[in-house]
């Protein structure tokens, strides 16, 4: 099969599928809520407040959490800005969204929702948010963090995406502040060990969006985004990349370890685990195939929730246990 046969079946692919949800709109189907919740993405900015409680939770250790509304107002500020640099986002990229089968479905490429009222949801959203972690959450520095977050995913990273295979690393960023914000939150300022958070965070999506963008290259290609899968005919700098960024997450999992925040559970899960990505992304990089790049992706979603959980568990459900 050529590239452009490739290309010709994903276009009638997204022709189909566009075809049906305007026909299902059209009847009603689709509530214009639910669309209205489908551009804030609450299946990804999930993870988004995973990573928010994590960063919390490390904040706080073994300190007994003095206000609890405290947390809450900080998971609901972040969930609200996270839904306003969704919004931006699909804003944005509404005619590329077309393009693609995964993406053709969201509610602005479908041409379900007007652009104009989307903005207006997603400022909304942008203010609510930096609002409540500000005001209600009493934190400042979490609503700074949380406002750059909106910045650098909606401002930066989205129109980069046309222009450059960087926007991946630039991506990265947004994506590994919310950790941060629930630090800041927690402890009211930003240091080293809350940087280590970050970082983490940082690596850890590099391997994890490569691998994406290898198994759905030939949709990026036709939308015209130019990730490094589809400017890397062989896929050689590709795995290179998905490899070398795996062998640096060791590393950077291991840097909490060096700085007291963990102790040795964490340690030696977060070294095998780190291994057997390594594993993964080998096969990756010297086989170059969808099947490889997939096993690859579904590995590094089972290795986040495990890696966090056990550094939490660690860090300040342990230490509490045992000193009762």
């Amino acid at each position: 099969m050529t590239q452009m046969d490739v290309g010709t079946g994903v276009r009638d692919r997204v022709v189909a599928r566009a075809t049906r949800t305007a026909h299902e709109a059209h009847q009603g189907v689709i509530p214009v809520w639910r669309d209205y919740v489908e551009l804030t993405k609450p299946r990804l900015n999930s993870l988004v407040l995973v990573t928010t409680a994590v960063g919390y939770a490390m904040g706080i250790g073994t300190r007994p959490m003095e206000s609890p509304m405290t947390a809450v107002h900080t998971l609901v500020g972040t969930a609200l800005c996270a839904g306003a640099g969704s919004v931006f986002n699909q804003w944005f990229e509404r005619d590329t969204d077309r393009l693609m089968h995964r993406t053709a479905n969201r509610p602005l490429a479908g041409r379900r929702l007007d652009p104009g009222a989307a903005l207006r949801f997603g400022a909304v959203l942008a203010v609510l948010g930096v609002a409540q972690l500000a005001r209600l959450a009493g934190q400042p520095l979490a609503a700074l963090i949380a406002f750059a977050t909106i910045i650098t995913y909606a401002l930066v990273y989205t129109p980069m995406k046309r222009v450059s295979s960087t926007a991946t690393l630039i991506g990265a960023v947004p994506g590994a502040l919310p950790p941060l914000i629930g630090w800041a939150a927690a402890t009211g300022s930003v240091d080293a060990r809350g940087l280590t958070l970050f970082l983490i965070m940082f690596v850890w999506q590099l391997p994890h969006f490569l691998a994406i963008a290898w198994f759905y290259r030939d949709e990026y290609a036709l939308a015209g985004i130019p990730v490094m899968s589809v400017t890397d005919p062989t896929g050689a700098r590709t795995g290179a990349n998905m490899l070398s960024w795996s062998a640096v997450l060791i590393p950077a999992t291991l840097l909490p370890g060096v700085l007291g925040m963990v102790g040795p559970l964490y340690l030696l899960i977060a070294f095998v685990l780190g291994i057997v990505q390594l594993v993964f992304a080998a096969r990756a990089a010297l086989r170059r195939t969808p099947t490889s790049a997939r096993r690859l992706f579904f590995f590094t979603i089972i290795y986040l929730p495990i890696l966090l959980g056990v550094m939490v568990l660690d860090a300040a459900i342990l230490p509490r246990w045992l000193s009762t």
